[in-house]
């Protein structure tokens, strides 16, 4: 939740708190609900309780407590992990509304305040955070000093549990097959920017010269990517291949960007990396090029749903929207 002080302007008596009425009566929607909500986001109840800095125990405690009250299982067993029963699938369809209202309603009261203020919680994947969400964040001091910026570096997979939890109130994330359906009734997911790709080559590469290339004059290349057990990358790297006529021979593979760079500085391969944010030693003997028809990811702001219209929230998409050139 964005906390924002009572509006010195507004009829209200001094020993009214707005800000802890907002929060208590925020409480008053069952937080088993919550619970609940981010069992299904998380896949599992031991994530559940780390984005809720609970036990395993405590939610599984409040699961069957809310269990007990509606009379009906609401998890069974699957696979290795728990799903939603049909009931617990309708509990959940009621609890993504009531915080979807909850949400309207901050933001709506926010807004009788004269400007935006409060705490906003920003997070995005590593890129992100260096291209987007440190120079969004830097406008806000700048401009809005009512508004407190906390940023932190999240990766895609782990945006929505925190979202879920009121962790963080924004996060850019990037499209993947794995992430959050844009029509998910919890979140409300924006596009920001298109990410092209580029090529990496080592300095002496018969390419290194030529300023722009095609992908399909790299069929015979040795490839390196991210692991793709990690990272959805390594897909993107083999749908472009495909789509140039070649399947990419993979030899070496890498957790971090400087950890690619290192081996395509070293001549062990070539590989396609992202634009945005990634900026390598000036000393590092490789070269980037664009390359034509390039592949590109989909860079997106993610929000609780309801919450968009928020003042706090609002200035802050605003400012990630001219970091990304967009506004």
């Amino acid at each position: 939740m964005v906390h924002a002080p009572v509006c010195a302007s507004c009829n209200v008596s001094s020993s009214f708190n707005f800000r802890e009425e907002l929060v208590r009566f925020g409480y008053m929607l069952d937080r088993r609900l919550h619970v609940l909500r981010l069992v299904d986001e998380c896949g599992t109840v031991t994530a559940a309780a780390a984005a809720l800095y609970l036990t395993p125990s405590a939610v599984s405690q409040q699961i069957r407590a809310l269990a007990d009250t509606v009379g009906l299982e609401l998890l069974e067993p699957h696979r290795r992990s728990v799903r939603l029963t049909p009931a617990g699938r309708a509990v959940l369809r009621h609890a993504d509304r009531l915080h979807e209202y909850w949400e309207l309603a901050q933001a709506d009261l926010a807004g009788y305040g004269q400007e935006a203020v409060g705490v906003l919680r920003m997070a995005g994947f590593p890129t992100a955070v260096a291209a987007l969400v440190a120079p969004a964040a830097a406008r806000l001091r700048r401009l809005t000093p009512g508004i407190q910026v906390e940023v932190s570096e999240a990766d895609t997979a782990d945006a929505f549990g925190l979202l879920l939890a009121e962790v963080v109130d924004i996060a850019v994330t990037v499209a993947t097959p794995q992430m959050a359906a844009v029509g998910n009734h919890k979140f409300d997911q924006q596009p920001l920017m298109d990410d092209p790709l580029d090529l990496l080559l080592p300095a002496d590469h018969r390419l290194a010269g030529a300023g722009i290339a095609s992908l399909h004059e790299l069929a015979d290349e040795i490839w390196i990517t991210p692991d793709p057990r990690q990272s959805h990358h390594h897909d993107l790297v083999l749908h472009a291949c495909t789509a140039a006529g070649f399947r990419p021979h993979t030899v070496h593979r890498a957790k971090e960007w400087i950890g690619v760079a290192a081996l395509v500085a070293h001549g062990f391969g070539v590989s396609l990396i992202p634009r945005l944010g990634f900026l390598l030693p000036p000393d590092y003997p490789v070269v980037r090029l664009p390359v034509r028809d390039a592949p590109t990811r989909q860079v997106l702001t993610c929000v609780r749903r309801g919450s968009r219209e928020h003042p706090v929230v609002a200035t802050g998409l605003n400012a990630l929207c001219t970091a990304a050139g967009t506004d």
